[in-house]
This record gives structure tokens, sequence and C-alpha cells, in this order.
């Protein structure tokens, strides 16, 4: 009986031992399934008006971006990323919700975007699903469905944050002025470090609570006025910039005579880059206002290091739209052309084993939302134009898009235009008229590849007809989606029929 009994004890403590050796390899199991999904981090970080060469990585030699270089270092480089509309309240606007102009009815001339459309936007998604979502700077667009909220923008988009350090209308570089931003004027009195510090207590916050995160950084600059950080003043002393192939008025003669028609042109003298001396100091203070950006993103990447963060936080950095700074004798930006329109991108997953890589595939700013989502396991809405980039930072040899669309709505109607790429062609469709100034409907097609700074126009020339054909096509195609899916409000009903091809 006694020995029944041991029997029975030893057979209940093996038991025992088994049971809770289970237990205890179910909770590692359960411990590293929890690990393997815990949802990345995602900080978007994004310029106002910087364009697409003022980066080590994209060329240019003299610029002293060190905290970019090393996003450049660690991540994917995207040498063709276009805005499809190249002004910052459209732009914004669109990657925010992942579609082009024509369907958010939103830009200065036009409106408010709607609530509809915010509805599917990066920030509310993000928050739907669980993330803290945070945001800093300049919002640049209002939300309304009857064209309210000028001057207010943020307003109504603040309430779908956890973190609000945002502002309304242009914003301030002087920090004392943003009224979300006041706590940190002392400490940091210009605005754009003052950006850096919010978004760290943001980060910092979020870790505490133990949940992922979305800080978005939307920088005014390098945006004018032209106040950079006095911190800054020495940075680019006596510095010499080069000016790229395309620099002056002679080199923009072969343009559409409608592209001349904008504030872009009288900007290249208004603006000091048509003399040696005012070009170079414009050029000083453009890039010392990037430099300050450079810093702030670089206090951010110190922190993620502190809180050993850094190694599940996607860091994505991009520009609005870009700028002339004299390229074709043109200021400002707005227009299609490759200064304009075109913008730096830098995407870095930290998982990612191959660092330091660039591809030269077509990307656009409604694409960045789309990946933002990707990243954070949500589901694309079907309503985006924009693709997920993600594929390209896994394997920079692909491709996501075959064409891309460069929406021109604002400001004089006679610079309006409707343009579309591919991956070596762009074409350009000027559709206004003025014959009394011997002005007509004109096409314009560059090849990208074999001529960057867009110096020739082939459109005319013979041996490109195969080209100028496929691109026709594509442009009809194009106009045939804002047909069908463009708002039928805010003034974009008209372009229906204003950008149908009609060459004399």
């Amino acid at each position: 009986m006694k020995v029944k009994l041991l029997n029975n004890n030893m057979m209940f403590k093996n038991v025992l031992f088994l049971i809770v050796t289970l237990s205890l390899f179910g909770l590692q199991s359960c411990d590293s399934q929890v690990k393997e999904a815990k949802k990345p981090n995602i900080i978007f970080f994004f310029t106002d008006d910087q364009s697409y060469d003022t980066q080590r990585d994209f060329g240019n030699k003299v610029t002293k971006t060190p905290n970019l270089d090393l996003l450049a270092d660690n991540g994917v480089v995207f040498s063709r990323h276009y805005n499809t509309t190249a002004i910052c309240m459209a732009s914004r606007a669109n990657v925010m919700t992942g579609q082009f102009e024509y369907k958010t009815g939103c830009n200065f001339d036009h409106g408010s975007l709607g609530t509809k459309q915010w509805s599917t936007s990066y920030p509310v998604l993000l928050k739907q699903a669980g993330y803290r979502v945070g945001f800093a700077g300049k919002f640049g667009f209002s939300i309304s469905d009857t064209n309210g909220g000028w001057k207010k923008e943020g307003e109504v988009a603040k309430h779908d944050f956890d973190f609000w350090g945002g502002g309304s209308h242009q914003t301030s570089y002087k920090t004392i002025e943003n009224k979300y931003m006041v706590q940190y004027a002392e400490e940091y009195p210009h605005s754009t470090r003052a950006y850096g510090a919010a978004s760290i207590d943001f980060i910092n916050e979020s870790v505490k609570k133990d949940k992922p995160f979305c800080m978005s950084v939307y920088f005014k600059a390098p945006h004018r006025p032209v106040e950079p950080d006095p911190m800054f003043d020495d940075v680019y002393k006596d510095v010499v910039f080069d000016k790229l192939p395309n620099y002056g008025r002679e080199n923009g003669e072969h343009l559409a005579k409608q592209s001349k028609m904008g504030r872009q042109y009288p900007r290249f003298v208004e603006w000091g880059y048509s003399e040696e001396e005012t070009y170079q100091e414009a050029l000083r203070k453009y890039n010392q206002l990037i430099y300050g950006v450079d810093y702030s993103i670089g206090m951010v990447l110190e922190q993620l290091k502190k809180l050993n963060i850094d190694d599940n936080t996607i860091i994505i950095f991009s520009s609005d739209n870009g700028y002339f700074n004299g390229s074709h004798g043109l200021g400002s930006k707005v227009l299609p052309y490759e200064e304009g329109a075109r913008t730096p991108l830098i995407i870095v997953d930290p998982r990612q084993k191959d660092k330091g890589q660039s591809t030269s595939a077509l990307t656009g700013n409604v694409d960045i939302p789309a990946t933002i989502l990707d990243y954070a396991g949500i589901s694309i809405p079907s309503i985006y134009d924009g693709k997920s980039i993600r594929p390209l930072v896994e394997d920079p040899k692909t491709k996501i898009r075959s064409s891309l669309p460069i929406i021109q709505v604002w400001g004089p109607k006679a610079t309006h235009c409707l343009t579309v790429m591919d991956d070596r062609y762009k074409y350009i469709y000027w559709y206004y008229k003025d014959e009394a100034n011997n002005i007509y409907p004109t096409e314009e097609l560059f090849d990208i590849v074999n001529d960057p700074y867009e110096l020739e126009n082939i459109a005319s020339i013979t041996k490109f007809k195969s080209q100028l054909t496929k691109m026709r096509k594509l442009y009809d195609k194009q106009l045939t989606h804002w047909k069908n899916e463009g708002v039928n409000y805010n003034g974009y009903k008209k372009y229906d029929s204003l950008f149908e091809r009609k060459l004399n």
C-alpha cells in the first residue's frame, strides 16, 4: 500500500512538472510571438520647399546634412520621387490622404479637404488601429465641407491626434508665435528645433504607455521668409554653391511660354538668383534652414537610441515640393519641371539587412501614407491612389508603379497643366490659348534618364514619335481617371474638358 502511494506521488510530481514545463514553454512562446508581432514605431519627417539636390546623397558636395546622410547610409534613397501637386497645401492633403488633388478637392484656389477624405487619412486609421499618433509643425490645410477654416488649419484635425504641436496657416519660425508650441519657446526659440523637442516628448510618453506610435513632423523650413536659426550662422559662412546645369534664363528659353506666365519667372530676379553675390547668399540661408532641420532630426534619432527603440522605428524623410533656386531662370516651385516637383525621399527600416541602397523607381507623395499603413499592418483603403513603397525598401530593383501624374491647377490659369511620367519620359500638356500674344496649346516631352535637367523638348523630334504616342496615351488614361473619380466641386470639373488634348 505504501509502495502504491509512493508511486502515485511520483506520478503526480511528474505530471505537475510536465504541466509547469509546458506552461513555461507556452509563456515563452507567447512572449516570443508578442515580440515578433510587435508593431513598429513610425516617424515621418516632412520639410517644406526642399529641393532634391540639397543632400550629399543627391550629389551636392558642399551641403552639410550629417543626420540625413546617416539615414541614407542606413536606408534606401529614392532618386525619382515626386509630389503629384508641387505646392504645400495640396501636397500636404495628398500626403495625408493618399489621393491625387482632383480627388481631395484641396488647394489654395479651390477649397478645403472634405471630412470624407480626412476619415481615411493615415493618422485617423492608425489611431483606430491602436497607435498613438502625434503631430508637430505646419499642418497646411483646413478640413471642412463648407470650405471654412482658412488660417485655422489643423483646428479640426488636432482632435484626432494624441499629441498636438501643430500650427495654422504658414506658422512662424518664432516658437513663441505658435500657439501649441509656446512651452518650448524659452529653450528652443526657433521652431525647427522646438519641433524636435516636441517629438521627443511625444515619444517618451508613448514608451511609458507601452504603445506603438507614429509621429509626423511637418517642418516649416526651408520655406520663406528667410529666417534661419542664428545658432547655425557659421555653418555655411563663405561656402560657395555650384549651380545646376540648367541654371539661368538661357536654359529656360526652350520651355513652353505658359511656364513663364506665373510668379516663378519674375522671382528669379526678385529673389536674387540672377546675380552671383545675391545667389550665393540666398543659397547659404536656404541651406542653413535645412541644416536646422537636420539638427532637429538628430535630436530625435539620439533619443530613439537612448530609449533603445531605434531598432524598431521606421524613419521616413521627404518634402512637400521642390524648389527651383534659379533653374531655367525660375524661382519658387509649382511647375512640373524636375526642380519644382521632385524632392528627396529616404526610408529607413532598421530591420532590413541591406543598408545604404538607392533606387530610381518612380514614386510619389501619395505613396507615403500607403507605406505608413503597410508598415503598421493596416489595410490600404481602396480609394487611395498611392501604393506602398515598402516593396522597394525590401528590394530596390523592383518597381511599384508604371506612371505618375503631376497636377498644376493653382495660380494664373495660363500656367495650369497636366503632366504624366513613366520610368523614363515626362509629358506635359499646356492647354492655355491666347492668340493675341501668339500663345497656343502645346506639349512637352523630356527624356529624364538622358536629359535629367530638361534641356531639350523632344516632342517634335521624329525619332521620338513612338514615345510621344505612348505618353499621350498615358496622359489620356490619367485624364479619364480624373473624369471618373475627381470631385465635382471646388472648380475641378472644368478640367475634364480643358485638359483634353487639342493641339493646333
